[in-house]
């Protein structure tokens, strides 16, 4: 087993624990869902490592990306001989011959660009190679995925059915192919998510979103999604958020399994086998009864594979369908 992960917030994680603390802190060990020990357990290949920001708690994006982007390459400096960047698909390849750990840079929230080109160019320099376009309100690219009633309360279980993407964000999406940066339409609204479709030519991806048909909630994919992402070429990751697995009460470790094992099972009978990756949501997420950190993936694997899939299946899943979708993009 191998095990390539598209999106996890450890190192926005670690940065803001650092900054509370006033400890240091480090990727290589750490109380968190995933740091390098943990993923030396479940033999992982490479992990995306999102910078996530809160526009309404952050006022300058751009800035603190940059702080967080500094950190994370210091991160990565004191873990050299464990744990490498990547800036394009070669990078992968000879970081599996050298046996370390591939770590890729990417954002989740579009409004880091604070509405500029030379932004998205700039951290595309800096090692950025994927961007989630929108987190959960509307910015300069498009609209968010999550509802919001009259009052202004966050409603999760419907679909915003408005706020496509913006001239801006179509921009951004065809300076995105023309660098080659993944584009990644996870918390996008249903209109944004088809626009994505419709103005772009290369595979793109839902780094960390579920099935909407298994678990309806606004962050996981529809039918129709799937049907398009599989088409293009792209991959969906697994999100092992609780709220996104299962709309059950109470969330024990034998639901999640059973609901999980179902989000798989739809998503490759949708989009196809070549569709379905891992986005564990590692660290932005509370927690999962079953799937407790970063070495847990073998429950995972020995549960898909019980259930039926081959070796030649579950191996797409945990990371061949990543490294197709890289090759052709990085």
């Amino acid at each position: 087993m191998h095990v390539i992960d598209c999106h996890c917030d450890t190192i926005t994680a670690l940065f803001y624990q650092q900054q509370e603390t006033k400890r240091p802190v480090s990727i290589r060990n750490n109380s968190l869902h995933l740091d390098l020990e943990k993923m030396g357990k479940s033999n992982y290949l490479l992990q995306n490592f999102a910078i996530f920001l809160d526009l309404k708690r952050v006022k300058h994006p751009m800035e603190e990306c940059l702080s967080i982007i500094d950190f994370y390459y210091e991160q990565l400096n004191s873990n050299s001989d464990q744990i490498k960047p990547i800036f394009c698909f070669q990078d992968i390849i000879d970081n599996m011959a050298d046996g370390k750990f591939s770590a890729m840079l990417t954002l989740e929230e579009g409004g880091i660009l604070e509405g500029k080109l030379s932004n998205l160019r700039n951290l595309y320099r800096l090692g950025v190679r994927m961007m989630t376009l929108t987190w959960n309100y509307h910015n300069e690219l498009g609209g968010a995925g999550l509802f919001y009633e009259k009052d202004g309360s966050p409603n999760p279980y419907k679909r915003n059915p408005s706020g496509g993407m913006t001239p801006f964000g179509l921009e951004v999406l065809l300076e995105m192919e023309r660098l080659g940066m993944i584009i990644d339409v996870s918390h996008l609204s249903d209109q944004g998510f088809f626009d994505v479709l419709h103005n772009t030519k290369k595979p793109f991806v839902a780094s960390h979103s579920n099935s909407n048909s298994i678990c309806p909630i606004c962050r996981n994919l529809t039918d129709d999604m799937l049907k398009a992402l599989g088409e293009r070429g792209g991959i969906t990751g697994l999100n092992f958020c609780e709220d996104f697995i299962s709309s059950e009460h109470g969330h024990s470790a034998f639901i999640l399994q059973e609901s999980l094992i179902a989000h798989a099972k739809h998503i490759v009978d949708k989009a196809g086998i070549d569709a379905l990756a891992l986005g564990s949501d590692f660290d932005g997420i509370e927690g999962n009864a079953w799937l407790k950190d970063a070495s847990y993936f073998d429950r995972l694997y020995t549960a898909l594979k019980a259930e039926g899939f081959h070796e030649s299946e579950l191996d797409k899943i945990f990371y061949k369908n990543v490294l197709r979708v890289y090759e052709e993009i990085l």
